[in-house]
């Protein structure tokens, strides 16, 4: 009895911590994404964020995520498990985010390292007529449901590294710069909310 109250007082208190980590990031990326341009609404803002915290935490455990991301790709591949990987917290976090029709900010598909092993796949969010490079990711796969979030450029998980000699036009080392790429086949979906269950999805996609 006294080892099962001491389970259910240490399980809520990991839950009111994780809470309340989540209720500070929900705010700042809100504040972030209000940040990328002045016609950015503060209102469109916070639903993005909320939505996209708490649908991270419910896929993962809809998903039945165990331990960390790397381990939940292992059960899929072992058919343990379903769903999990990447691809599928960006498509189903994505349809949600489909339903809002949002008006001042767009949403996009980003890729790194595409059909590599450490392949990821994630949202990125800009304002109107921002470009791709500009805008801030957002993953809930790669720490198991728990969002990160971060301005693109500064992603520093996700970095292609290049020959140290070749240089930019202005004669800067070209070395370390991000993974992150457009996948245009998929902000094409995102971005057409006339689209629904037909979406014809590429296999490649993890």
């Amino acid at each position: 009895m006294i080892r099962t109250l001491v389970f259910i007082i240490a399980f809520s208190l990991c839950i009111n911590a994780a809470w309340a980590t989540d209720e500070r990031s929900i705010k700042e990326l809100r504040d972030a994404l209000v940040a990328l341009a002045p016609d950015v609404d503060p209102g469109e803002a916070d639903l993005v964020s909320v939505t996209t915290h708490t649908l991270s935490r419910s896929l993962a455990r809809e998903y039945g995520v165990v331990w960390n991301a790397d381990f939940q790709n292992l059960l899929i591949h072992l058919g343990v498990r379903q769903r999990g990987y990447c691809g599928h917290y960006t498509r189903d976090i994505g349809e949600r985010l489909k339903e809002l029709r949002l008006k001042t900010l767009v949403l996009h598909w980003g890729s790194a390292f595409p059909g590599a092993e450490r392949e990821n796949n994630c949202l990125v969010v800009t304002a109107r007529n921002q470009p791709f490079e500009e805008g801030i990711i957002m993953d809930a796969w790669r720490h198991s449901g728990k969002l990160f979030w971060s301005p693109l450029k500064n992603d520093t998980a996700y970095r292609r590294v290049v020959n140290p000699l070749e240089r930019s036009g202005d004669g800067r080392a070209l070395n370390n710069i991000s993974a992150w790429e457009e996948d245009k086949l998929y902000t094409a979906w995102l971005q057409d909310y006339k689209t629904g269950d037909k979406w014809q999805w590429q296999s490649t996609v993890r």
